[in-house]
């Protein structure tokens, strides 16, 4: 592939490159309520009190470099509210807010239609343009040095042969196509998508990429772009996932920055938890081997080779849970492969000076799959040296029962709040905001998974092993506050919270009939306009396939989340069942959903490897496992799933939650503080009148 040029595109101020026209920090600009009114005209909107007193609470911890957690509702406006402070600081201090979301459609959201809107509006104001960026991780950028000299794992038949094209061949060759025309080489902008597999011939992780020195193809590197368009940013927007690996490795992949806003903050240690987490299957320890047996002379490589396979029959021999102890045949194994991949990667030996870029990059694939294999069996042995209350991984097998993917050892940590208390908030001041941060009508059942202190009290105490690089003594008590803005909605007028006490418990085996005739009477009264939340597939199978309604029943997993969604919003009434993703990502203003519906408490399965493992560790250390572990979580979806119903100030409807628990158990409370203020019953016959009523309407 030759050399190109790559336009600006998205990026920076979407005119031009911020590179361009360097920042320059002003201190005298407009007033903060000057900027805010000429965002909220921009985007066509009123201002409300709960919006501007985020406004000014994000104003004043930026200013003061103290932590802050705002809870926003739906409907207060909370992305300009956070938004124009941030940029009132960039802007006067001459440095780069991070703003970091959970989700790509938030991200999308922000560049796309918020930022641009919001720049045009302030451009006067600030007296010059504001410049911003999206970062994602380098695996989501098209890589061009790999499109030209091809994957390390590619087969030694032309992938391209037009008579053996395949449909992974097809999609790569599509990637090639759009790769000469693409201005950013971001995925996202792929539509319709590939395959992961597809996408893996033409793209490099972090720890593949060749680096500026090496690459013959840096000066037109997509990811390399991005990350200098950022550099000149007033804003940068990124995701959790980079947010964490800028804390975790030692490279750095964020531009310098003052501060950090984020958004979704209710998703945090979930995602830092997945970034922190590692996998070791058979078909991995053999990829290494695949790679270094082609640049290694000697006999470690085939040693790998075999070891692959001895992993592959110790893991068929466990079962499916978390270990609390390591199994001797397993153990051994880890500790071959460890010191076998440390071999390997001796006998690659340092990389020549002048070496050829297909060669470089072969080198850089085996040595980046052999470290991989080599740090995660280390971390895994470690993991079981220590006691297990104090132990900072915990380790577990998973298994497919229909055989769709091999046996994998995970390793994951058990608690993130020294990471984050070490990296974020120790380094960055940080505004964390979502329309769900409080659980039982407090701030800090998630300021304590994030490793904040309580508010006026000591730090938490984490486990030793988190915390060997701390130095407490030395440093300076976090100073953070929380705040509630509350949200423009009327929830006892607009909402019912129907509490199903008369239903028997939920058990292992499926819906009970009695929850399958209620959801029924309750989805014929409304009339449709139905979104099932179900704590399991199974479960929303079941109702989908055995409810009887004579209305149209759509099911997760018919077709693409989005699709049954669009399908859902258009048609008043269709019912739409489904677990976890609807239960957090389904935004349906209108008369399309009048009843949402919740099977059971969703509290995390018993047999959650990294749940059970908090929960074990909280225990041992005298707390209360269950209610900072399970009933939080279970708050944490409750609460995101109520949202699913009130979206604009003129819905109307009825949340149901069928699990009798939520009334009758004394943790039942705790849940309940932690939804909206709805109206709430527990006689059926008054619910079914309101959403015939409702329907009617």
């Amino acid at each position: 592939m030759t050399e190109r040029s790559v336009g600006a595109g998205r990026y920076g101020c979407g005119v031009s490159s911020p590179a361009s026209q360097p920042r320059i920090a002003k201190k005298d600009l407009p007033p903060l309520n000057e900027l805010v009114v000429a965002a909220v005209e921009a985007v066509g909107g009123r201002e409300r009190p709960g919006q501007t007193k985020m406004v000014e609470a994000v104003d004043q911890a930026l200013r003061r470099k103290e932590h802050l957690a705002v809870q926003a509702g739906t409907g207060t406006g909370k992305s300009l509210a956070y938004l124009v402070p941030a940029v009132r600081h960039a802007v006067s201090k001459g440095v780069t807010v991070v703003v970091s979301t959970a989700t790509i459609a938030l991200q999308q959201q922000l560049v796309d239609r918020d930022l641009p809107r919001l720049a045009a509006a302030l451009e006067p104001l600030l007296g010059r343009e504001l410049h911003y960026a999206i970062l994602k991780g380098r695996r989501n950028y098209v890589c061009l040095n790999r499109m030209s000299v091809g994957a390390p794992d590619d087969p030694e038949e032309g992938l391209f042969d037009t008579s053996q094209v395949s449909a992974l061949g097809r999609q790569v060759q599509r990637l090639h196509e759009w790769a000469e025309r693409t201005e950013t080489g971001d995925r996202d902008e792929l539509v319709p998508g590939v395959s992961e597999q597809a996408w893996r011939q033409v793209s490099v992780s972090a720890k593949e990429c060749l680096g500026g020195q090496r690459c013959p193809q840096a000066q037109s590197c997509f990811s390399e772009l991005a990350r200098a368009q950022a550099a000149e940013a007033d804003l940068v927007v990124t995701n959790h996932a980079m947010l964490a690996i800028d804390a975790l490795e030692d490279f750095q992949v964020l531009p310098e920055h003052d501060a950090v806003v984020i958004d979704e903050a209710h998703d945090l240690v979930d995602r830092v938890t997945s970034v922190a987490s590692s996998e070791l299957s058979a078909g991995a320890v053999e990829t290494a081997a695949r790679r270094a047996g082609k640049l290694v002379s000697d006999r470690s490589a085939d040693r790998l080779k075999e070891l692959g396979e001895d992993l592959r029959v110790a893991l068929d021999e466990q079962n499916a849970a978390r270990l609390d102890m390591l199994p001797s045949h397993l153990g051994n194994t880890l500790l071959a492969l460890r010191d076998t991949a440390q071999e390997c990667l001796r006998a690659l030996g340092p990389e020549p000076k002048e070496a050829d870029p297909a060669v470089s990059a072969g080198r850089r694939a085996a040595k980046t799959a052999l470290e991989d294999l080599r740090t995660t069996a280390e971390r895994m042995l470690k993991s079981f040296e220590a006691p297990i209350p104090e132990r900072w991984d915990v380790v577990w097998l998973s298994k497919s029962f229909d055989g769709k993917w091999p046996p994998a050892l995970h390793v994951a940590p058990i608690a993130v709040g020294g990471l984050l208390s070490e990296s974020l908030f120790r380094t960055r001041t940080t505004i964390l905001t979502s329309a769900t941060l409080t659980l039982g009508g407090s701030f800090e059942p998630l300021a304590r998974q994030w490793g904040l202190p309580p508010l006026g009290g000591a730090e938490p105490q984490i486990p030793a092993a988190e915390d060997e690089s701390a130095s407490a003594d030395d440093e300076k008590p976090l100073v953070w506050s929380g705040l509630d803005v509350g949200s423009p909605f009327d929830y006892p007028r607009s909402g019912i919270l129907y509490l199903a006490r008369h239903l028997p418990i939920p058990g292992r085996d499926g819906l009970p009939k009695e929850y399958l005739e209620e959801l029924a009477d309750l989805i014929r009264a409304a009339g449709g306009r139905t979104l099932g939340l179900f704590s399991s597939m199974r479960a929303a199978k079941q109702a989908a396939e055995e409810i009887e309604v004579d209305l149209p029943v759509l099911c997760q997993g018919e077709d693409s989340t989005s699709q049954l969604v669009k399908q859902f919003a258009e048609s008043p009434e269709t019912c739409l069942f489904g677990t976890l993703s609807l239960w957090q990502g389904v935004d349906v203003p209108g008369p399309s959903l009048s009843l949402v519906v919740m099977d059971r408490i969703p509290f995390p399965r018993p047999d959650d490897p990294v749940a059970s493992a908090r929960q074990r560790a909280i225990d041992a250390r005298g707390g209360n496992g269950f209610m900072q572990v399970a009933a939080s979580q279970a708050a944490l979806l409750l609460a995101q799933g109520a949202g699913r119903l009130l979206r604009s100030t003129s819905d109307k409807g009825v949340v149901a939650v069928l699990d009798p628990r939520l009334s009758t158990k004394a943790y039942g409370s705790f849940l309940l503080s932690s939804l909206p203020p709805f109206w709430t019953t527990t006689d059926p016959a008054v619910v079914r009148s309101a959403l015939t009523r409702l329907t009617a309407t």
